[in-house]
């Protein structure tokens, strides 16, 4: 009996010492709580924020922000940061999935223009305004216009990070020359290079379509605007005087068809991506490709230095006849994070404090620092750049800038440029590939 109770003593001792321990440790509530401001704090008031971003290559952009991005971190130990990084060819639709199902990340990278709007209107995200006017130097260090594509309403949806030219015409300049050519800048120059250079079975143009925005942002873009001039498009854009289906756009449409039909790309172009299609460059195998300013991040990261040395950009050539301005490149202002409109309070002040970081000046000048083109006013220092950066540079400040395509029309218009392209290049009518991107475009409006 008293063996009995000696361990019926020790057991209750040490019940009552875990009991003080467990106290001490948790001061008496549960370790996950739901604050008044919504935010998930621990014991240790740890906030709890989601991130998504498509900073996942190896350029030396995307490698700047994700600094930027583990900075943050390390300068926030109270916050549990979860960060979802998706390739950019899935990344849209990864968006538009979790939009869909209202359950957008707190903090996320958003392009401007139609999807920008979208989520505005569907109240997926909340205006950025008093952030930007309790930073007013931030604010006033912005280009003219810089806001346009990301606000709706009077209000100011996100704050660009970058400025994203999408139809440079990447050469190199030394196998041109070695083959009697120069840089196209009239569409029969073009021609006749693509047919000189396919007749030394060298690839006169990459391209990787796999993922059909590149074809509408990259190349249609610019070309179209070459043919039917920016007003003709905006209007079809309002369908105010204008129509997709109108003989302007169906020539554009032809011009395109034009360059796949005299061989300009290499087979399979529908099938790689536009890493592959760099790489088709850089390994000296095609004497040109056409994308966007990003790609130069991605050259300087990969290619080798004679390709790089010999490497020269250029807008799309004069297209005979056209109402457009042929000094001109398709473009937009760059991605920007934006805020889910579901968080508030404690949350939302770091969150807040996570968007300037990553596109307040000191995050622009890294931009820029990593041969990424920006909005801001950033005086660049050419001696921590790509030379190729250079020559972008002062190429894009010596052109005017047109709409791109997805920036202007609805998702389904997009949609229907984007795969109807696909279509084109391999053979497909002009005129039914035209119809289908008009209905949608007006569907769309009606919606």
């Amino acid at each position: 009996m008293l063996k009995d109770k000696m361990r019926w003593s020790q057991m209750l001792m040490l019940v009552m010492m875990l009991a003080l321990v467990l106290a001490g440790c948790g001061g008496g509530s549960a370790s996950s709580t739901e604050s008044n401001s919504g935010a998930k704090t621990d014991s240790k008031n740890r906030i709890q924020l989601t991130l998504w971003h498509n900073f996942t290559g190896e350029d030396l952009r995307a490698k700047a922000m994700r600094g930027i991005i583990e900075q943050f971190k390390q300068n926030h130990a109270n916050v549990d940061l979860q960060i979802q990084a998706i390739p950019p060819d899935a990344y849209r639709q990864r968006l538009k999935a979790v939009a869909a199902a209202n359950e957008m990340p707190d903090v996320f990278i958003m392009h401007p223009g139609t999807i920008a709007k979208e989520f505005s209107a569907a109240g997926l995200i909340q205006p950025l305004d008093e952030l930007l006017n309790s930073n007013q130097a931030w604010k006033d260090g912005y280009m003219p216009n810089s806001f346009d594509d990301f606000t709706f309403d009077g209000k100011i949806y996100s704050a660009p990070m970058g400025l994203s030219p999408t139809s440079i015409l990447y050469y190199n300049e030394e196998m041109l020359a070695d083959n009697g050519l120069t840089v196209p800048k009239t569409w029969d120059e073009l021609l006749h290079a693509v047919k000189t250079l396919k007749s030394k079975n060298i690839i006169p143009i990459a391209l990787g379509n796999k993922a059909p925005w590149l074809a509408q942002s990259s190349i249609l873009s610019s070309l179209a605007d070459r043919v039917t001039g920016t007003d003709w498009f905006l209007k079809a854009v309002a369908q105010d005087g204008a129509k997709f289906t109108d003989p302007e756009f169906v020539k554009a449409l032809g011009h395109l068809q034009e360059l796949a039909t005299v061989g300009a790309f290499q087979d399979g172009f529908n099938a790689i991506d536009t890493t592959q299609m760099e790489q088709l460059y850089s390994q000296g195998k095609a004497a040109m490709f056409i994308e966007g300013g990003w790609a130069v991040t991605n050259l300087a990261a990969s290619a080798p230095q004679e390709i790089l040395d010999s490497t020269g950009v250029a807008v799309l050539p004069s297209i005979p006849g056209g109402k457009g301005d042929p000094n001109s490149v398709s473009g937009a202002i760059g991605v920007g994070p934006a805020l889910s409109s579901k968080i508030e309070g404690e949350k939302k002040k770091v969150a807040e404090e996570l968007v300037f970081a990553l596109a307040g000046p000191d995050a622009q000048k890294t931009t820029l620092e990593a041969n990424q083109l920006v909005s801001f006013k950033v005086e660049l220092d050419k001696s921590k750049v790509n030379p190729l950066f250079a020559k972008l540079y002062e190429l894009v400040n010596e052109v005017k800038r047109t709409p791109v395509y997805d920036s202007k029309l609805t998702s389904g218009a997009t949609e229907a440029v984007n795969n109807g392209l696909q279509e084109l290049l391999l053979g497909g009518k002009a005129e039914d590939i035209a119809k289908k991107i008009q209905d949608a475009q007006e569907q769309g409006l009606k919606e």
